[in-house]
């Protein structure tokens, strides 16, 4: 046993010897002790003699053992004999007997835990087996005193109990209202009734019930243009409430079905939005704004669209666009590429009647086209028929038998608007339906379909049939009689940008431009992704699709879809945004079911773009000859365009009470400016607006030139723009000149969504006096009275150029001024007739008065002509001539022209009254 040396052996240690009971020879004198094979011999132990007659021994060990380092112990002990004598000589050994001794233990350890800190957390409501384990242990080599016989609870009034094995469970349901952390302390005892040294913590958390789902749904999500892209869900995760689950999938689904053409694209026409893409230039628009030179579209109604493209609705029978043969002629070839917009049933999403009953619908004709190509005539067809669209095609409607391409398509029947580009390179033929690439189901031929009439005809919304009826033949000649037939096939639904493009085919790149949504749903980083997930966005980018095994990268990967929206000026308004989960579990039994999520993002109204127009003054003056030259005059020649944002900022995190309002100057692409005249419109036989066409062309702009405005459309840079605009020239014909003209200019950007201000200016035509009237006594007149220093070069509120002595004058003041000159001699004449006759009559009374004491002293006679009066101030109705005979001044007002009068002051030196104005 631990700390006593002696051994007791069993049976006891005793030694026999055969020569007893002879003395020495028969009697036991010792034991010796050999190591055995676990090392234990001499070292620890000794053997000795308690009596040498009977041979009985004691083994003990020589220091105290330790049951806990050694259990047992093994070794030989053997004896001997006192031999012949005292001495022991000739001493005899027996046989060597093995010993084993095992170590009794002590309970000298008490229980130690194994963790000083146990944590759990449950759902509350439930009462459950167990709920957490605490584990002590004992150092004591013994099962009697190192196994734990019991645990037990030291903190009194909890709902909890623990057994032997040291299983805790709850003894009640919890309530993490009432309660929600429980906190207390076990001990623990071995079967030696020795009690643990440390108690042990255990911490009980009550979680609320779990309702599994999603946890941090924001239901409406804000989005600032201009913010890039941003997280959807930042604190959304999934809670399974410990199913085992291994498969989920999400779907993500933002509509934006109610913007424009299914998302919100650039505002540019169509054909600005062609350019902007890189695509090549030469398209024919098929359905193009009605207008004068294209007529065609007039009949058909329209939708309103957010964008600048206008939707045609076609009714499946009356609703048909016949392209001129003008137009058709330039798409000839078996070479183009055909681009439009559709979206089928019109304007209601719900399926036809006919085909909610299961009945077959009948076939669509979307375009149907029969061209002249040299000498033969080709056609094409393409039309949709339930869910397959199909290319019908003849390349000789003589000789050639058609071909006719088939693709079922899920897009052509979904009700939605898809943008769908055919590039046919004949025999090969591409389609790509919004921006992806679909090869036929279905190529085969049809020689048994009657060849097409030999006539060039291409019509939108059906397809023309003749109908073919009996001639009677006259002199073996058979008369000539119009074509009759009908439209059949006719189209049910909406187009948009039906345009086509002989030659070369459309990069693919360019088709993915086309139909690229600038907004839609993305995921953050994929390098983030986890092992086992999966991401699937489909074209458009209004569904994202996750699908993983593990719910905590799931979560991960929710928490990193994003919304983005490249445009600066994106369209406000609300998008739904729905999120469906699906669950698959080991036991489908007990798999989670979880309900759709539906929720908003609200783009908000983006800062609006301030377009300013200056760089040209209120007036241009410039003689008439400049505007009758060959080039005439520019109107603009120092135009500037300016765009800036105004938008708040916040000063608060700059240290500064308040906020501001910034305006950046920001690169804008304008899509129109107008040059409107002001009153009546422009006479083509006096006067015109000249552009150089040559450049418009080069930088793909367009012009609708009319005597009302001139309307440059066409997306562009600013200082594209600024450049065509300061090359605008006014010019007049010859004997033509008027005294004004005024010009309103405007440019917008995104289709007319922002405008700039109205920059008006108004037109002087100035005329020399030296040009006017010379055979005139008027002529005479005018340089007689206008002396060239009460002369001056400038008109208040104009600018001449080159100013002389001579002055430059509008034209009809010119008139009205030696109208005035004229009239004032003849006043002059009559004034000194009259103060003569009176000055006669004076003399006859007085009689000694001297005779020239009243005569009057006409050497301070001054003439003043004033000309240089402001438009403004010379508007007015000429008033009646006043005077008497002793009146001190004399004016007089021109009663011609009210806008060009002039005002003439007879002054006499010397008198105080001011001057009136007749």
């Amino acid at each position: 046993m631990e700390n006593d040396n002696t051994v007791l052996l069993n049976p006891p240690l005793f030694a026999l010897d055969k020569d007893a009971p002879l003395h020495y020879a028969g009697e036991i004198c010792g034991f010796r002790v050999h190591n055995g094979p676990g090392g234990s011999g001499s070292a620890q132990f000794e053997a000795v003699v308690l009596d040498r007659s009977t041979g009985e021994g004691l083994v003990r060990s020589k220091e105290p053992l330790d049951c806990e380092s050694q259990k047992e112990h093994s070794f030989t002990i053997q004896a001997y004999d006192c031999g012949e004598g005292p001495d022991g000589t000739n001493n005899k050994k027996s046989h060597k007997a093995t010993v084993h001794v095992r170590v009794n233990d002590v309970n000298e350890f008490s229980p130690v835990f194994v963790e000083r800190r146990y944590e759990a957390s449950v759902p509350e409501g439930r009462l459950f087996d167990r709920i957490v384990r605490v584990e002590a242990v004992d150092a004591d080599c013994s099962p009697q005193y190192s196994q734990i016989c019991f645990y037990d609870i030291i903190t009194p009034n909890v709902p909890f109990t623990i057994d032997n094995d040291g299983n805790i469970k709850n003894t009640e349901p919890l309530d993490s209202k009432r309660q929600r952390v429980h906190s207390f302390w076990v001990t623990a005892f071995d079967c030696g009734k020795n009690r643990a040294q440390a108690d042990a913590q255990v911490i009980v958390t009550v979680k609320p019930s779990c309702k599994p789902g999603w946890i941090g749904w924001t239901k409406r999500i804000e989005y600032t243009p201009g913010s890039g892209s941003i997280p959807l869900f930042p604190n959304l995760h999934l809670e399974a409430c410990e199913e085992t689950v291994w498969n989920i999938q999400a779907t993500v689904e933002l509509q934006t079905g109610h913007i424009g053409k299914g998302c919100d694209r650039d505002s540019y026409s169509d054909r600005s939005v062609r350019r902007l893409c890189g695509a090549v230039r030469g398209e024919v628009d098929l359905l193009p704004p009605p207008s004068p030179a294209t007529n065609w579209t007039a009949a058909l109604p329209t939708l309103p669209s957010s964008d600048s493209s206008l939707v045609f609705s076609f009714n499946g029978s009356t609703h048909v666009a016949v392209v001129p043969d003008s137009v058709a002629s330039a798409v000839s070839g078996d070479h183009f590429t055909l681009q439009l917009w559709m979206r089928r049933g019109g304007a209601s999403t719900q399926p036809p009647a006919n085909q909610a009953r299961g009945t077959r619908k009948e076939e669509e004709t979307i375009i149907c086209s029969t061209v002249k190509n040299d000498d033969s005539y080709s056609h094409y067809s393409l039309s949709v028929h339930g869910c397959r669209l199909s290319l019908f095609y003849w390349p000789d409607v003589s000789a050639a038998r058609p071909v006719k391409f088939l693709w079922k398509l899920e897009q052509v029947c979904d009700s939605e608007w898809h943008h769908l580009s055919l590039s046919v390179q004949f025999p090969s033929v591409t389609l790509y339906v919004d921006g992806v690439t679909f090869d036929p189901a279905l190529i085969h031929d049809n020689g048994a379909i009657p060849n097409p009439a030999p006539h060039q005809r291409l019509v939108i919304g059906a397809c023309w049939e003749p109908e073919e009826k009996p001639r009677d033949i006259v002199n073996n000649t058979m008369p000539e009689s119009k074509e009759t037939g009908k439209f059949v096939s006719g189209y049910k639904g909406l187009l948009s940008g039906v345009t086509v493009r002989p030659g070369n085919v459309e990069p693919h790149s360019v088709v993915e431009c086309l139909y690229a949504c600038r907004e839609g749903l993305d995921f953050g980083d994929l390098e983030t992704l986890g092992s086992g997930m999966k991401v699937h966005v489909n074209p458009s980018q209004s569904v994202l699709v996750l699908e993983g095994d593990d719910i905590e990268s799931f979560n991960r990967a929710v928490q990193q879809v994003t919304y983005r929206n490249s445009l600066r000026f994106a369209t406000p308004g609300v998008r739904p945004l729905k999120l469906t989960t699906s669950l698959r579990c080991f036991s489908e039994e007990s798999c989670l079911s979880l309900r759709q999520l539906e929720g908003y993002l609200v783009v908000l109204q983006p800062d609006a773009p301030q377009i300013s127009l200056s760089g040209v003054g209120p007036h241009l003056a410039r003689p008439a000859a400049e505007f009758e030259g060959p080039q005439g005059v520019p109107l603009f020649p120092e135009l500037r365009i300016v765009c800036s944002l105004s938008h708040a900022v916040n000063t608060a995190a700059q240290g500064m009470e308040g906020g501001a309002l910034m305006s950046d100057a920001v690169a804008h692409t304008l899509d129109g400016c107008e040059v409107q005249p002001l009153g009546e419109e422009l006479n083509p036989e006096r006067e015109e607006l000249l552009i150089d066409m040559e450049s418009l062309k080069e930088r793909g702009l367009d012009i609708i030139n009319t005597t009302a405005y001139i309307a440059i459309t066409g997306a562009e840079s600013i200082s594209v723009y600024e450049d065509v605009l300061r090359s605008i020239h006014y010019r007049l014909a010859k004997g033509s000149a008027r005294f004004e003209r005024r010009f309103r200019l405007s440019c917008s950007e995104m289709n007319g969504r922002y405008t700039s201000n109205e920059l008006t200016l108004e037109v002087n035509f100035l005329h020399s006096l030296d040009s006017l009237y010379h055979p005139s006594h008027l002529l005479a007149s005018q340089q007689q009275f206008l002396h060239p220093s009460h002369h001056t070069g400038e008109l208040s509120g104009h600018t001449l150029p080159n100013p002389h002595r001579n002055s430059v004058v509008p034209g009809a003041a010119t008139v009205i001024i030696m109208v005035c000159v004229g009239f004032l001699v003849v006043m002059v004449i009559l004034g000194v007739f009259r103060i003569r006759s009176i000055h006669r009559r004076g003399d006859g009374a007085r009689g000694g008065d001297k005779e020239g004491s009243n005569q009057w002293d006409d050497s301070a006679l001054t003439i003043i002509v004033n000309p240089m009066e402001t438009y403004e101030n010379r508007m007015g109705i000429a008033t009646d001539m006043e005077g008497e005979c002793d009146d001190e001044e004399e004016v007089v007002d021109s009663p011609g022209d009210s806008s060009d009068d002039q005002r003439i002051i007879i002054k006499k030196e010397g008198r105080d009254s001011a001057p009136r104005r007749y």
